[in-house]
């Protein structure tokens, strides 16, 4: 039997089934490799060539949360904004201290280390009565989740990033002349004369129907375009590899049976998971539904009615969702929009009786004429007058006249003097304190974009949507 095997192994069919054996195997492995190695992808951020791991996003997130008060903490768990002002905050973070680090590399700053070492031995968390304790370190880390290693990279960065941030700590000084004038700008006041002339004080009779249908047509009520959406949506636990592969799995037959013609509904029964059918709601509107975040309502505005997208990876599972129905963006019935209509031009022909008198009264009071209805009033940037009226008096120069509106009324606004304030040296001070950390915030603000420019900062939405988002 042997030599049979030996003897056909020479022949030329023998050696083209083995080439095809070989080539099915190691295609199968490279396969493998390839799909099991980007479902493993952990890449959180890229900044320039370097890479932010989820597992430093985890670090960085524990890090700050437990430097929270336990109400913060309670907070952040329960409210959606404050968890997402948290993400952007540690992001941000890893990402600056990158940016810093990549600039430092190219200025050719070295961390030592000696230098991690001895940076290590100072910190308090792991001193007992002014000494390093190894079991103090080893426990502190173990408590917050990292290694060694990570805690060593984590402390380079930070140094990395004085080294090329350092100089943008220094505040930037501030000339007497620049203080001096701020000061005046804002504890300087005005006297004014202004006159109120409402909308509502004018009265109009009732539109008819062809001066309904005119003003409709200048002013048509938008109703947005609504879509109707539908998903399946199998849960996972994304962190356990042996969780996800099976979750991976079934999503991916549920998958195949979508796409063999099988409706979404038929398909979740089969495999027993959750469909989810979504009424027809807006872009901007706000909607209570477990998975559709912020980023998969543009994805779904983006599809067209009938479409399916493909097999999604999300923090909590897999889904894929489907566009039902459209509603294009529309005009409405005009009969279904009469009242607010008839609202709308009244208050149309009010405003535009409120300008002519307004005009009447400024034409008026240029010719020297006294202002009807005046009120006197020393008026500062925030009070003593309508906010309308308050940008007026500063906007213009003493003996000004101009017309200013807001939502309701017009008024028209005489400038009489500017009232310049007495010195305060507390409050100068106070203002040379603010402009030097404004100055600094600029100077530091423009060399983080340049940064940005100089590393390109890409986050990489696949593993976020799997690892961050809801």
């Amino acid at each position: 039997m042997l030599e049979y095997l030996r003897n056909a192994a020479e022949k030329t069919w023998a050696k083209i089934l083995m080439f095809i054996l070989i080539f099915s195997f190691v295609g199968w492995g490279a396969a493998e490799w390839i799909f099991t190695g980007a479902s493993r992808d952990t890449t959180l951020v890229r900044v320039g060539g370097e890479e932010i791991s989820v597992q430093q996003y985890n670090n960085e997130r524990s890090r700050q949360f437990s430097t929270m008060s336990k109400e913060e903490q309670r907070a952040t768990y329960a409210d959606p904004a404050k968890s997402d002002a948290l993400i952007k905050k540690v992001i941000g973070s890893l990402t600056m201290n990158q940016l810093a680090a990549n600039r430092a590399k190219d200025m050719g700053y070295a961390v030592s280390d000696k230098r991690i070492a001895d940076e290590i031995r100072l910190y308090p968390q792991f001193q007992n009565q002014g000494k390093f304790e190894p079991w103090l370190f080893d426990m502190v880390l173990h408590n917050s989740g990292m290694s060694e290693r990570d805690f060593a990279n984590m402390l380079r960065r930070d140094i990395l990033r004085q080294m090329a941030l350092g100089s943008f700590s220094v505040s930037v000084e501030v000339p007497q002349f620049a203080v001096d004038a701020f000061y005046n700008a804002r504890h300087a006041k005005r006297d004014i004369k202004y006159s109120t002339l409402k909308f509502a004080d004018f009265k109009v009779g009732e539109p008819n129907e062809e001066q309904l249908k005119t003003y409709y047509a200048q002013n048509p009520k938008i109703i947005p375009e609504k879509r109707t959406v539908s998903y399946v949506f199998l849960a996972a636990d994304m962190n356990k590899p042996d969780e996800y592969d099976d979750g991976f799995k079934k999503a991916q037959q549920v998958e195949d049976m979508i796409i063999s013609g099988a409706s979404m509904k038929e398909a979740a029964e089969k495999f027993k998971i959750e469909y989810v059918v979504v009424p027809a709601f807006a872009r901007n509107e706000k909607i209570s539904d477990k998975i559709l975040s912020d980023g998969l309502i543009d994805k779904v505005f983006a599809m067209n009615s009938g479409m399916e997208s493909e097999l999604m990876e999300l923090k909590d599972g897999f889904a894929i969702l489907r566009v039902d129905d459209i509603k294009a963006e529309h005009n409405a019935e005009f009969e279904s929009v009469r009242k607010d209509l008839v609202a709308g031009w009244k208050k149309a022909e009010q405003r535009k009786n409120a300008y002519v008198r307004a005009n009447e009264d400024l034409i008026a009071l240029n010719k020297g004429e006294t202002l009807k209805g005046a009120k006197s009033a020393s008026v500062s940037r925030t009070e003593g007058a309508p906010i309308v009226v308050l940008n007026s008096a500063f906007a213009g120069r003493d003996g000004t006249n101009t017309i200013t509106e807001d939502s309701e009324a017009f008024y028209v606004v005489h400038i009489d003097k500017n009232i310049a304030p007495k010195s305060d040296d507390k409050k100068k001070e106070a203002i040379r304190t603010e402009l030097k950390n404004l100055s600094t915030h600029y100077v530091s603000d423009d060399y983080g974009q340049f940064l940005k420019r100089k590393y390109p900062v890409k986050i990489n939405q696949r593993v976020y949507d799997r690892f961050i988002t809801k």
